[in-house]
Formats: structure tokens, C-alpha cells, sequence
């Protein structure tokens, strides 16, 4: 078996920029979808947010990997350990961990997604699981820089996080990070729509201290014409879009004009 490449390693060592959508259901043909239009490099699904069996993931990975496309999970902060690994075995190609608040609490969840040898020390064994071909088919060395070229991405969206951001992004290992606007306007007592324009220079000065550290920041948008902003602040990585977000969009709008339609009859 040969091993498998991680798509999304490659853009980053490269310096390429990269694009992804959310995606929430755990149907693998959600993710053929975005992968038959060619315009995405990787699909993150949302698992903090919806129900999911570990065989969705492996479904999930299968058919990002049929278009050539990276695979990314967000996962809840309490379990983890438990899920990135079994994302990881299951053949996703990049974790997405979420309220982390110290550089302590990173350098723990990037320890969890180290190969566990006398090289690196970490506590990711080797899982007999889809990753592997259920058997030994990699050796062990290969499988180890399969776990690490694994991309690390965390979510900036605590009080406490941007008072460490400096500290977080100077952890070896973080790859990506992100800023969480609604969490953020949370753990400050704040509505989000209140406090536009502190959320989003707390989000500048994010982008600003992981470039100065080399780590990439992520932005996610709604529209292209969104991106422009975050490009001259030094953004290349964006996720445009999420599936719940359009569902509702298209059916607000076009439910709305239908509706005025028939009540008209």
C-alpha cells in the first residue's frame, strides 16, 4: 500500500494558498458535490456542530480523497484526543481544534497528534484502520510522517486566547489559526453585533501576530468580495461558504418571493 499523500501539507510547504468550504452533513455525497466543481482544495466538516459515527468519517475522507481533495475536521474542545485521532486513522488530513485558551492546552492537543517514537514522543500509536489499509501495509517510519504531516489548526476565539496569542502561535507544530468572532464576543460579555469593530481588531491583530511567527492565518467569508480585505492584511487561506448557511439563505430568499407569489392568488 502506498502511502497516502497529504494534499493540504503539500499547498502549505509550498507556500500556495488554499481554499475550503464547511460542509455539516455527514451524506458523502455532500462531498462529492464540492469536489465535482474543482474549485476547492479541501472540505471541513463541522463535526462540533452536528451528530456523526465514526464510519461517516471514513466516508467522508473516501470521498475527498476521489477528487484529490484535503479533509478537515472541527472538533469539540472535550473529546478531543479521543475524535482527532480516530479523524486522523479514518484518513482526514487536517484537525480543527476549537477553545483553547492557553499554550499549555495547544501544545497537549498537538502531543495527542504526535507519533508516538523516540524521535518525537508524542501518543499517536499505530491504529489498525482505513489510514493503514487495515493491516500493516505501511511501515511503521512511513506511517509516523503520515501523523506528521497531520495540519494542526486552532481556533483563536477566548479573551484568554488573544491575551496568549503571541505564546500560541510560537507552539512548534500550529500550523493555521482562526479567529472565532461569535466565541470571542462570548468570553467578553459582549453581543457580537455590538461590538463589530472590537471583535475585528482583535481578529487584525491575530492575523497580524501569526504572520510575524509563520503561521497562517484562516479566514472564513460568505463572498469573494469579502476576500480582498483579509488579502491586504496577508490572508492566502480562506473557507468560503457553509452548507447550513446556504440552505437557509436560498430558502429565506426564494421561500420569501414564492410565498409572496402564491398569497397573491
Amino acid at each position: 500500500m502506498n502511502m497516502k499523500t497529504n494534499h493540504m501539507r503539500e499547498m502549505i510547504q509550498a507556500g500556495k494558498p488554499m481554499i475550503g468550504t464547511r460542509i455539516e452533513s455527514t451524506w458523502a455525497v455532500i462531498t462529492e458535490i464540492v469536489g465535482n466543481t474543482g474549485k476547492f482544495d479541501y472540505v471541513e466538516f463541522v463535526g462540533e456542530y452536528g451528530p456523526f459515527a465514526q464510519v461517516d468519517l471514513e466516508n467522508i475522507a473516501r470521498a475527498a480523497e476521489l477528487f484529490g481533495m484535503g479533509s478537515m475536521i472541527k472538533l469539540d474542545f472535550t473529546n478531543r484526543f479521543y475524535v482527532a485521532q480516530k479523524a486522523l486513522a479514518a484518513g482526514f488530513q487536517a484537525i480543527m481544534f476549537t477553545d483553547h485558551r492557553t499554550a499549555e492546552e495547544v501544545r497537549e492537543s498537538i502531543w495527542y497528534m504526535t507519533p508516538d517514537t523516540p524521535e518525537d514522543g508524542g501518543r499517536m500509536g499505530f491504529p489498525n484502520r482505513r489510514w493503514i489499509g487495515y493491516q500493516p501495509g505501511n511501515p511503521q517510519m512511513k506511517y509516523a510522517q503520515m501523523v506528521r504531516d497531520a495540519v494542526k489548526v486552532f481556533m483563536i476565539e477566548k479573551k484568554v486566547a488573544m491575551d496568549n496569542i503571541e505564546e500560541i502561535c510560537a507552539v512548534p507544530g500550529v500550523d493555521i489559526v482562526q479567529f472565532g468572532p461569535s466565541d470571542y464576543s462570548m468570553s467578553r460579555g459582549w453581543n457580537s453585533s455590538e461590538h463589530f469593530d472590537e471583535f475585528k481588531a482583535a481578529e487584525r491583530e491575530m492575523i497580524k501576530v501569526a504572520l510575524k511567527h509563520g503561521v497562517r492565518p484562516r479566514c472564513e467569508i460568505n463572498s469573494p468580495d469579502d476576500a480582498k480585505y483579509y488579502i491586504d492584511l496577508g490572508v492566502i487561506d480562506f473557507c468560503l461558504g457553509d452548507e447550513l448557511r446556504s440552505h437557509a439563505n436560498y430558502w429565506g430568499r426564494q421561500g420569501a418571493a414564492l410565498r409572496e407569489i402564491v398569497d397573491q392568488l
